[in-house]
């Protein structure tokens, strides 16, 4: 693990299952310290409601066609547009294309199939207002359920998708979930965010809550999958990486060593650039040959 990957590992956050956690005010916290960050600058920030879904729309300098589709991680209970402002920003720059983060509604308040489903308004909403494609689908951790959920549910709408660590498996079965605290992310956080985001234990058993379970893998564009050496959610990752290229669908897997949980959004973490650089790269490579097939192999 380095340095300030084990640094930032040793800090315990709250205790989102202790008696009496006031989630509201946690947001709040959070979202507040986010917008005291430095920021990097894009050509334009917009606010947009997506047939009633906010969200928030950030274009670069002299961008490039198409558009991508971000979902922001936090367990699928915490965080919003405002704490992944900054990421999205950066992202904007690298990708050089629009990148419009979804605001979706949040359990506990607004539990599955919620969320899934204001990905899918959204969507509708891009058929109808939105800018001539490409389109990308990506999103981090819970995000990148939502994002893979989206592509899933909307086959042949994007032409590519990028997930970060993503968080799939409701059932925390997979062997990184053992190799112990070290990422402070423990199962029983994981545990938590799972019971506010179901309805019911039968919503496990549902592919667009647990994407593992899909048959609907092989519908997916090329994929690419990034993982983290010392995330519990490493081995999930690595098993959508492998059941998408099973089905035939290009996708590229990677394992960033020497990191855990959460690095991607956070610039002060050594292989957040390269990674933000290399999501981009493959959007990019995706997007591209989508507008002239000419520029692929031959």
């Amino acid at each position: 693990m380095y340095p300030e990957v084990r640094a930032a590992a040793a800090e315990a956050g709250p205790a989102l299952n202790a008696p009496g956690f006031d989630l509201a005010a946690h947001r709040e916290e959070v979202r507040q310290f986010s917008l005291r960050q430095p920021r990097e600058d894009v050509a334009s920030v917009e606010e947009v409601d997506a047939d009633g879904v906010r969200c928030r729309l950030f274009t670069p300098d002299d961008p490039l066609d198409g558009l991508v589709v971000h979902a922001h991680g936090g367990g699928f209970v915490l965080n919003d547009v405002d704490v992944h402002d900054g990421i999205c920003r950066r992202f904007a720059n690298r990708v050089r294309r629009p990148v419009l983060s979804v605001g979706y509604r949040k359990p506990p308040e607004h539990p599955f199939p919620a969320a899934p489903d204001d990905l899918d308004t959204v969507v509708g909403w891009l058929r109808r207002e939105g800018p001539p494609g490409p389109y990308a689908a990506h999103g981090d951790s819970a995000g990148a359920n939502l994002a893979l959920v989206a592509a899933l549910r909307n086959p042949g709408f994007f032409s590519v998708v990028a997930l970060v660590y993503p968080f799939l498996d409701p059932g925390n079965s997979f062997p990184s979930w053992a190799e112990g605290p070290a990422s402070g992310f423990d199962p029983a956080e994981a545990r938590w965010y799972w019971v506010q985001y179901a309805r019911t234990e039968a919503d496990y058993d549902d592919p667009d809550l647990a994407p593992l379970r899909s048959d609907r893998l092989h519908t997916l564009p090329p994929t690419f999958v990034a993982t983290a050496e010392h995330d519990p959610l490493r081995d999930e990752g690595e098993e959508l990486a492998r059941l998408v290229a099973e089905t035939g669908v290009e996708t590229v897997g990677i394992r960033c060593l020497g990191q855990t949980h959460g690095f991607w959004r956070h610039a002060q973490f050594t292989a957040s650039e390269p990674l933000v650089r290399q999501v981009a790269g493959y959007l990019d490579l995706h997007l591209d040959l989508q507008l002239d097939p000419h520029l692929g192999p031959g």
